[in-house]
């Protein structure tokens, strides 16, 4: 059994960057900030071979050398136990500014939480967000500028919000002809593509191109695919420069050094957010606000089969979920951090049973979220109408199929290390 990851950032165990039901009605948030020092990791990587991009120094340096420079990166933007922005500024680059995404430069806000742009406490520098109306940075935000450097750890789901800011961010570059540089990290979730892919009319901050939910693409080649398939306006203008990772596959355990986000606190959760984040458009809870976010999820109507089954929790606020889904209420359902990391590895696909398991245990009535958060997670109004009419898991999956292909041929040309395939 892989064990998990030793992160002193769980001290403040809580939930986090995943998709939030608040975004579709709440679109502004920016950012707390928290000394690095109280978020660096216990352990560093499992796989002590692989260095991602921010460790090429040697080639970073000398691209950014006697520019101004604007990072976009938040608590996962370490080389090594030294957040980037620290570690530039030690080797004498010019950062002018900092952008964040959603949870803040120092990973310490709850998802979809209005947070304010402010200085960082520890460098003085102004920080921007790029959470809730102004998720693209705005031409005055960007004066002075010559290269971006965007470093973030993405968890590999559509829903994610990280790839959405990538998005904006490479929009933004381009349009204001600025050089933009990505600092690849391996994605937890690279060794599978699986789900239904993004259909037109479903575009939202958790759904932005036309992917699967699980892409099995790193941030760097997943920025290659956007300019390359031409999905941001002038994406053939950008002058987009990837540092790739050394000694990395997509067939790679990869154990994250710090937590991505406040309610993904381990690989568990990390492995399984593509599956459980449906319910995130359903009544039922996926453990927000208690210690197993993203490893547990239940319903206070929900009976299990076997009496041994049986998990009950009882969301409550905490860090990362101040008003969590069923607050006080007695939630029944499955304990899902007893499985291993091994298991939920290795069974590399979404998870779609449980989730038809719950519609049809809690009833159908008032089980899907009225505000048509679901079909935003699901790129489609399809799934939800499938679960309805009551089609097998295998039915669903098949009908996910031919798009599955068309991507994976996308895909291919834009891979910067061997696949699992």
């Amino acid at each position: 059994m892989m064990r998990y990851f030793g992160w002193l950032f769980l001290v403040i165990l809580s939930v986090g960057c995943e998709a939030q039901q608040t975004e579709l009605t709440d679109n502004s948030a920016d950012i707390d900030m928290v000394d690095v020092d109280s978020i660096q990791p216990a352990a560093l990587y499992q796989n002590d071979r692989i260095q991602v991009g921010a460790q090429q120094m040697d080639i970073l340096l000398p691209l950014i050398d006697g520019k101004k420079v604007g990072v976009v990166g938040n608590q996962s933007s370490l080389v090594g136990q030294v957040h980037l922005v620290d570690s530039l500024l030690g080797s004498g680059v010019q950062v002018i500014k900092v952008f964040s995404p959603e949870h803040g430069f120092r990973g310490d806000a709850d998802a979809g939480e209005k947070v304010q742009d402010g200085v960082d406490e520890k460098t003085g520098l102004p920080i921007i967000s790029l959470y809730g109306k102004n998720k693209k940075p705005r031409k005055e935000q960007l004066e002075g500028i010559e290269v971006l450097l965007f470093d973030i750890q993405d968890v590999g789901a559509r829903f994610y919000t990280y790839i959405s800011t990538l998005n904006y961010v490479m929009e933004a570059a381009a349009v204001n002809q600025i050089d933009l540089i990505v600092l690849d990290r391996p994605n937890p979730n690279g060794h599978y593509v699986d789900g239904p892919v993004l259909q037109d009319g479903f575009t939202s901050f958790v759904g932005m191109n036309k992917v699967p939910v699980v892409h099995g693409m790193t941030i760097g080649e997943y920025a290659k695919m956007v300019k390359g398939e031409q999905w941001v306006n002038q994406a053939k203008e950008l002058n987009l420069e990837v540092i790739s990772c050394k000694n990395y596959s997509h067939k790679d355990f990869y154990e994250l050094p710090v937590a991505p986000s406040p309610n993904l606190p381990n690989m568990n959760s990390i492995y399984w957010y593509p599956s459980l984040c449906f319910f995130e458009g359903t009544v039922v809870s996926v453990g927000r606000g208690t210690d197993q976010p993203f490893q547990c999820v239940g319903h206070p109507s929900f009976e299990v089969d076997v009496l041994e089954d049986l998990h009950k929790f009882k969301p409550e606020p905490n860090f990362g979920s101040k008003h969590p889904k069923l607050e006080g209420e007695w939630c029944y359902g499955y304990d899902l951090s007893k499985d291993t990391i091994t298991e939920v590895r290795e069974n590399a696909k979404l998870q779609i049973s449980l989730l038809l398991e719950f519609y049809h245990k809690i009833g159908s009535d008032d089980f899907f979220l009225t505000n048509n958060f679901f079909n935003l997670l699901a790129g489609n109004d399809v799934l939800k109408q499938q679960i309805i009419e009551g089609k097998s898991e295998d039915e669903i999956r098949a009908s996910w199929k031919d798009d599955l292909d068309v991507f994976k041929e996308i895909r291919s040309k834009y891979l910067l290390y061997e696949d699992f395939e």
